[in-house]
């Protein structure tokens, strides 16, 4: 048992967050992805609601996604400077695939919805640690219009629906960078 906690604590303090420009341009099988989304699928989730959506875009789709992004924003925000959007257009350029992930409001009003999202951010987690232990690289943003109504629009959300980041996945030669911490860990502990 000693052995499992120790490779899950490498796992969990080893992961880093890798951005798109990192990557390599190398491919994720969808199998693979799929099993991701299947280990997201295990958080915990009151009322087994399971709230989490992904929409994925991978291969050529994740520049028809990153261009569609980037109109959007363009068209949102008329004072977006070219640099931006051409930021925007290219984000994905080496990205293997891109998961907007949703928080799905579940039909048990009785669950509020910072629950839904507590979970939601929960299957991400998962699905962040399992790409860690696979070794690919990973990135949650939530930049340009992610967050905004432009992109519930573009996913025909429903009102009660949100979006919750963008997850940018591949692969990417880059050293990992050290951990840390800002506040200690003591700090963070209040026995009761």
């Amino acid at each position: 048992m000693q052995e499992q906690f120790q490779t899950l604590s490498k796992i969990i303090s080893g992961r880093r967050t890798i951005k798109p420009a990192q990557m390599n341009g190398a491919t994720i099988e969808n199998s693979t992805i799929e099993k991701l989304i299947a280990l997201a699928d295990w958080a915990p989730t009151h009322g087994r609601t399971e709230p989490w959506r992904f929409y994925i875009w991978g291969g050529e789709k994740v520049a028809v996604f990153c261009k569609d992004h980037a109109d959007m924003k363009r068209a949102a925000n008329t004072e977006l400077t070219e640099e931006a959007y051409n930021n925007l257009v290219h984000m994905g350029d080496k990205s293997s695939h891109v998961l907007i992930a949703v928080i799905r409001r579940g039909d048990l009003p009785k669950i509020p919805a910072f629950e839904e999202t507590a979970a939601t951010a929960a299957a991400i987690q998962n699905l962040l640690l399992g790409a860690e232990s696979l070794g690919i690289a990973a990135y949650w943003g939530t930049g340009g219009s992610v967050l905004q109504p432009e992109m519930k629009s573009y996913l025909k959300l429903r009102e009660e629906d949100h979006v919750i980041g963008a997850l940018y996945l591949g692969y990417s030669d880059e050293p990992v960078k050290e951990g840390m911490r800002k506040t200690p860990l003591a700090e963070k502990m209040i026995w009761m």
